[in-house]
């Protein structure tokens, strides 16, 4: 693994542990602070420094063109929901953009059934992926760089996973959108932010559901972290609504500390970022992983427990989407 992530995985150490229902949080802490400054997506938008709009008038459902007009980098999250124009999408990787730049972005839809514009530019949709959803497109993704340098997902598979999502919470949308499901879940969504508050100098968390590990999100910055954190928790606590049956018990923090040595015994592969920095990828035994790393600091690292028959599926999951075919 790349001795500077390593650095940072090894520097993580948790404060105490926070428990609601059937999900559990770590908060994640480093005395590691010299990370370069940057903006978020939604402290961009905000400033209307950055505009997020389709490649062209007709569009193309994987990519987006994004302007950055701040003379500060900013940081868009893999997972992280863009909503409006043609179509909900998000993004299929972490990039750190150029300071006035132009970029093209690589997405997934998150919208089925909408092939029209509902304005011209994105906005902050308020939602990441949940992180079951995040490992599979991670995996495909990862696929696509090996085959192709591109960071291409399997579009088909977040599309299923998308109804799946739907059909378990028993929320159905007219166009098929994500966001529509986390917008019905809002107000059971938010009892659990209420519990995972964001601690000071906080830059992640690691959660667990029915008492086992789920992955982790890491950020360099703790103030970008602290406007990330209520996304983040709502991402891993709608996978713990979606569970059958719950279980309410604390878990054991020692599969915490296990789980972090097995991410520092992944095997890696690297690749050039669409923005600032280098794309590294992560698989494990029983895990996957991503991380963002420019000037010799991880800017954002995320890694999720992985199922055997997860990674049976992974085969499957990348001819389908070699076999999907843009609009």
């Amino acid at each position: 693994m790349d001795k500077d992530i390593k650095k940072y995985l090894s520097s993580l150490n948790f404060g105490e542990l926070q428990h609601f229902k059937n999900m559990a949080v770590l908060p994640l802490m480093t005395a590691l602070d010299d990370s370069p400054q940057y903006l978020i997506l939604k402290q961009a938008l905000d400033q209307h420094v950055l505009a997020i709009g389709e490649v062209s008038q007709e569009g193309r459902v994987p990519e987006l063109k994004v302007i950055n007009r701040s003379d500060m980098p900013v940081l868009l999250l893999d997972g992280e929901e863009l909503s409006g124009a043609k179509q909900n999408r998000v993004l299929n990787t972490t990039i750190l953009l150029e300071e006035n730049s132009e970029t093209i972005i690589p997405v997934s839809c998150t919208e089925q059934r909408r092939w029209s514009y509902e304005s011209r530019d994105f906005a902050e949709s308020g939602t990441v992926m949940i992180p079951k959803m995040r490992k599979m497109k991670s995996q495909t993704v990862s696929d696509s760089l090996q085959e192709s340098r591109e960071y291409r997902s399997d579009q088909g598979t977040v599309w299923t996973s998308i109804d799946e999502m739907s059909e378990r919470t028993g929320i159905h949308s007219r166009t098929a959108a994500m966001r529509d499901v986390y917008e019905a879940k809002e107000k059971e969504l938010d009892e659990y932010l209420k519990t995972f508050a964001c601690l000071p100098q906080q830059k992640g968390l690691l959660a667990f559901i029915d008492e086992e590990i789920v992955g982790f999100d890491f950020l360099s910055l703790d103030t970008a972290y602290a406007l990330l954190h209520p996304k983040l928790v709502k991402s891993y606590a709608m996978e713990a609504l979606m569970q059958k049956a719950p279980k309410n018990e604390p878990p054991a923090v020692d599969k915490a500390k296990d789980f972090l040595k097995e991410a520092g015994r992944c095997k890696e592969k690297k690749y050039k970022s669409v923005g600032k920095g280098d794309d590294h990828r992560f698989e494990g035994k029983q895990m996957v992983g991503s991380a963002l790393k420019f000037q010799k600091k991880a800017i954002h690292m995320a890694f999720f427990s992985i199922t055997d028959s997860e990674k049976a599926g992974k085969i499957a999951g990348f001819k389908r989407r070699r076999e999907f075919r843009t609009r």
